[in-house]
């Protein structure tokens, strides 16, 4: 499990190896991951973007940046959490991904959440110490 705290918005994310979905003699890789985001904050917030830094194994790294997060663009109340779940394809064993979420409050303010880095790890590769 790996968690971050911003703006008294708290997202945790749990990410899990895939191995129905991967194919390693095709270097093809996938994890699933689950996100839990609440607020524990005094106002109403919005999701609006999300921006994901996606590395791989090789150091290649890829953007994605988007509206809302599988489809949706979440509010949550005070107290409110919202739970999505996710896949990353890779085409090495092991990766890393970091991201943020914009989010806006009743007063149309904008701010970023940070989602914390986590881990890609398959069980066909010897985890190194970066």
């Amino acid at each position: 499990m790996y968690r971050a705290i911003t703006h008294n918005v708290e997202v945790v994310v749990r990410p899990q190896f895939s191995p129905e979905q991967s194919n390693p003699e095709k270097s093809k890789y996938f994890w699933t991951y689950a996100i839990e985001i609440t607020n524990h904050g005094s106002d109403t917030i919005q999701l609006r973007h999300r921006y994901w830094e996606i590395t791989d194994g090789n150091g290649q790294r890829q953007d994605v940046r988007g509206p809302g997060v599988v489809g949706e663009q979440p509010i949550l109340k005070p107290g409110d959490t919202f739970r999505y779940a996710s896949g990353c394809p890779l085409t090495t064993p092991q990766g890393i991904m970091v991201g943020e979420y914009e989010m806006v409050d009743g007063r149309g303010s904008h701010f970023n959440v940070k989602i914390p880095a986590f881990s890609l790890d398959s069980p066909f590769e010897k985890r190194r110490l970066n």
